[in-house]
């Protein structure tokens, strides 16, 4: 009988055989010794981590400090280059590539790499070391032929040789600064490529300022590579080139910014550029027939006068077809022939001045960045009361200009930023008669193509004086994008041109060749423009909006582009807007218009930040 007082451990058949107790202890032990590896294991993945992270801190602090050095420098020396001090570049590449490299090295070595598979952190790491590497790649592939670029334009020689280029250094730098703007291009692009959602705060306005930046440098990169490889033979290395120069008179305004007021002719050979003769427009007089045929959608939009007038060639707002019209004209009233046709407004050329100095006028009097517009567009037209003398006095200041220039007056640092802005901003244009080169400044800001196949996109609103008469210069126009909408099957955004009349009390007193024509029913100093819209190629075009209503003009088709011109007519101090609606195309909308004293020629309106 058993005993009900016994213990479980007492009960029949459960008493231990002999070592069982020692056998389940033994098979605890591995179990507990899996434990301990593992903690051990997971504490040391945890301390490796934490070491990693603290490294990639480190390297990240290494990265930041040396991209800002970098920064101040490169900005220390874009100061002195704006000052003329060209060498300062070539001087500071090599500090500049140290810090790239270190910024670099820092974020590319293989701890950081490893930490960018890692959740939000990577995104973040990911970023900075491909900004680093495409900074580290610009340093060492694209600076130094760009120093090298800026030691040969400024490598002028004194007194008699002043002025001339040293063609050699051109024609040796010239492939490096090709494969330097590629170089750029494509690490313009891989920064482009980071999504920016994907940062966090601090970042994205650091990686955001290097796109920008990175792609400034490579489209301004692409358009001084070409040119640097044209340098050379244009400026006559192989033979001898012939080039005109249109001086254009904002004050009554065309397309490309006013009519041609004078034309200079340029010689160059052996790097070295001379003027060898100058001329009126009066000695280019009108035509009977176009000097070349016209298009239909061309004779609708600008008539014959495009073709006949000399002063009219830059009615179009397509350089190249100018060029075209005015190299014709020359050959047939000299029988020579143009290798090249480049056009300034009066804005480009105060640009200009503002790099070489003041210089003497035909008149005696001196004239300055500050004062040269005025007195080509308004002050001369109070002293000349006979039309050709004001013409004589404007291709004077012309040609004096052009031999600041070409004597090497001012530093070749603000020179080369007067004409980069004035190609910006639509003011200096060039062309080349000879297909290969042509080709090539299709692909700059100087090419003024707008009706090319690669501009289709782009909206036009250009205009064209009808009074005629000389006082474009107290036109205000203004040209905006508004409400722009970038969602949706089928994005827009409205163009308005706004335009202000505002002449002087005494505008009546001027001169008849300024004020234009009269008419018993207009007071005196009343201003017509013709507007000239164009749409993008393909997209419609109806009746433009006018100040409450709307308004049409003559229709036609150019180039795959509908067009509407309207005639603007403004009293002494009347203003008056037209918009119309045109389509988003790859998330942005540029309007090519009329460069003004007051206003460039292009307005760009982004969808992207």
């Amino acid at each position: 009988m058993a005993d009900p007082l016994a213990t479980p451990a007492d009960a029949p058949g459960d008493t231990p055989a002999p070592g069982a107790a020692h056998d389940a202890a033994a098979t605890a032990r591995p179990a507990r010794h899996r434990v301990r590896r593992v903690v051990l294991s997971l504490l040391g993945v945890l301390g490796v981590l934490v070491l990693a992270l603290g490294w990639v801190g480190y390297r990240a602090w290494q990265t930041a400090q040396a991209l800002r050095d970098a920064q101040d420098l490169v900005g220390a020396v874009q100061d002195d280059v704006r000052a003329g001090d060209v060498s300062s570049l070539a001087q500071a590449v090599p500090a500049i590539q140290e810090l790239t490299r270190t910024a670099h090295d820092s974020s590319g070595d293989p701890v950081w790499r490893a930490a960018e598979v890692l959740p939000v952190l990577g995104d973040q790491l990911r970023a900075v070391r491909i900004v680093s590497a495409s900074l580290d790649e610009v340093a060492v592939d694209v600076l130094p032929p760009v120093a090298s670029l800026g030691s040969a334009l400024d490598g002028r020689e004194a007194d008699a040789e002043r002025g001339r280029l040293v063609l050699a250094q051109l024609v040796e730098v010239a492939p490096d600064l090709v494969q330097a703007a590629t170089t750029a291009r494509g690490a313009a692009d891989d920064v482009a490529a980071l999504d920016t959602g994907a940062l966090l705060g601090p970042l994205v306005d650091p990686v955001t300022r290097a796109r920008d930046a990175l792609e400034e440098a490579a489209t301004a990169l692409e358009g001084g590579a070409g040119i640097a490889s044209l340098l050379p033979a244009m400026l006559g290395s192989d033979e001898p080139r012939t080039y005109l120069l249109l001086s254009l008179n904002s004050a009554e305004l065309r397309s490309a910014g006013g009519i041609v007021g004078a034309v200079v002719v340029l010689q160059a050979q052996d790097g070295q550029m001379e003027l060898v003769g100058q001329l009126s427009t009066a000695e280019l007089p009108g035509l009977d027939t176009p000097v070349l045929p016209l298009s239909e959608g061309e004779l609708a939009v600008d008539t014959d006068r495009l073709g006949r007038w000399v002063q009219d060639a830059t009615m179009t707002p397509d350089f190249p077809r100018t060029a075209e019209l005015v190299a014709a004209r020359w050959r047939q009233q000299t029988g020579g022939t143009a290798d090249g046709v480049i056009a300034a407004d009066p804005v480009a050329v105060a640009y200009l001045l503002g790099a070489t100095g003041p210089i003497g006028a035909p008149d005696g009097s001196t004239l300055d960045q500050a004062t040269v517009v005025s007195a080509l567009l308004h002050d001369t037209y109070l002293t000349h009361t006979d039309a050709a003398d004001a013409d004589r006095y404007y291709a004077g200041v012309a040609s004096a200009i052009f031999g600041a220039v070409a004597a090497g007056r001012g530093d070749v640092g603000a020179l080369g930023q007067a004409l980069v802005r004035s190609g910006e901003e639509g003011r200096l244009r060039m062309w080349s008669a000879h297909p290969d080169e042509q080709e090539q400044i299709l692909a700059t800001d100087f090419a003024g193509a707008f009706l090319a196949p690669a501009n289709g996109d782009e909206v036009g609103v250009f205009l064209n004086d009808g009074t005629p008469g000389k006082l474009d210069y107290f036109l205000q126009a203004q040209v905006s994008v508004e409400d722009l909408v970038c969602e949706g099957p089928e994005p827009t955004a409205v163009v308005r041109l706004t335009l202000a009349y505002d002449p002087p009390d005494d505008i009546a007193t001027y001169p008849d060749y300024v004020i234009g024509r009269h008419r018993d029913d207009r007071p005196d100093g009343w201003v017509d423009t013709n507007v000239t819209v164009y749409a993008p190629v393909g997209a419609p075009l109806g009746a433009l909006a006018w100040d409450g209503g709307y308004v049409a003009g003559t229709a036609a088709t150019l180039d795959g582009r509908a067009v509407q011109v309207v005639r603007s007519s403004l009293d002494p101090g009347q203003g008056e807007s037209y918009s119309f609606t045109v389509p988003v195309r790859d998330g942005r909308v540029v309007v090519r218009t009329t460069p003004t004293t007051t206003a460039p020629g292009v307005v760009v309106a982004s969808c992207s930040p």
